[in-house]
């Protein structure tokens, strides 16, 4: 008998297109995260150019009317595409403004400089230091000069500066945020059982004054203690112990509307009622 002789199989010449098809998704995909890539986040820009600020500033790489500015971007005007912003757009220039919130900034050298014309013997006694950081003016408030060891409540001595400090703040609208800080002393008493109640005790204190006294806003100021886990200086030594006992006044931005005042201290609520 004879046997059938089997057709060969078709060879399939087109499965080279899978591997075309493939290459070409590959290529696509590829295209798509430049094109991603390529569109500037005018937000990350602003925020990596002020940490790189404040990186050099801590280097002491910049002095003088530069200290406590930022790199600002300005936004592409509607219809112009970002990437096409020439370099001095997008660095921007060294003006010593701080960007805040709601467009409005904050012109630290200005401030700072004002400030320590109003508090010249409590910088020289070590009472109050300022410095600058990309997120605006820190005003530190030594313990030596506002706070008994220990106690939450402001000295008469610490009356005055805080006062010609709510002036010049005040007056101007700006949104501040009260920082209480300890050293790593532990403390434990009838009215503090750790150093989180007492910093956020003090912070609490300076926002009280300055609400209830000197007419800051409160939507506008805001408080906060951090025990003693952000300090400036080594807990090993009393002089850095010193140090990190404190109450910081940030300056984080200016408001829409400053409010009305007199210049010189402002008077106490309780004067301008008539009690």
């Amino acid at each position: 008998m004879s046997r059938r002789r089997r057709k060969p199989a078709h060879a399939n010449h087109e499965r080279w297109l899978v591997s075309y098809a493939d290459f070409i998704t590959l290529l696509f995909a590829f295209f798509v995260v430049l094109y991603s890539t390529s569109q500037m986040d005018n937000k990350k820009v602003v925020q990596v150019s002020a940490a790189i600020h404040g990186a050099f500033q801590e280097l002491g790489v910049f002095s003088g009317s530069a200290q406590g500015s930022v790199l600002r971007v300005e936004a592409a005007p509607p219809g112009r595409e970002q990437a096409s912003l020439d370099p001095s757009q997008l660095v921007g220039t060294l003006n010593g403004n701080q960007a805040g919130a709601g467009g409005e900034g904050v012109d630290v050298d200005s401030l700072k400089r004002e400030l320590e014309n109003a508090l010249g013997d409590q910088i020289k006694r070590h009472e109050i230091e300022m410095h600058v950081t990309p997120e605006g003016l820190v005003v530190s408030l030594r313990e030596v000069g506002f706070f008994a060891s220990g106690n939450a409540e402001l000295l008469p001595d610490g009356q005055a500066p805080l006062g010609r400090i709510a002036s010049i703040l005040n007056s101007k609208g700006f949104q501040i945020r009260v920082e209480g800080h300890t050293d790593n002393l532990p403390i434990h008493t009838a009215r503090f059982k750790s150093n989180w109640e007492l910093s956020t005790a003090r912070a609490t204190e300076v926002v009280s004054l300055l609400v209830e006294q000197y007419a800051f806003d409160p939507m506008q100021i805001s408080a906060a203690g951090y025990s003693q886990y952000r300090p400036v200086a080594g807990n090993e030594t009393e002089e850095g112990r010193k140090m990190n006992r404190r109450v910081d006044l940030i300056v984080v931005s200016r408001t829409g509307t400053a409010p009305s005042t007199t210049t010189g201290n402002p008077a106490p609520l309780s004067a301008r009622r008539g009690n």
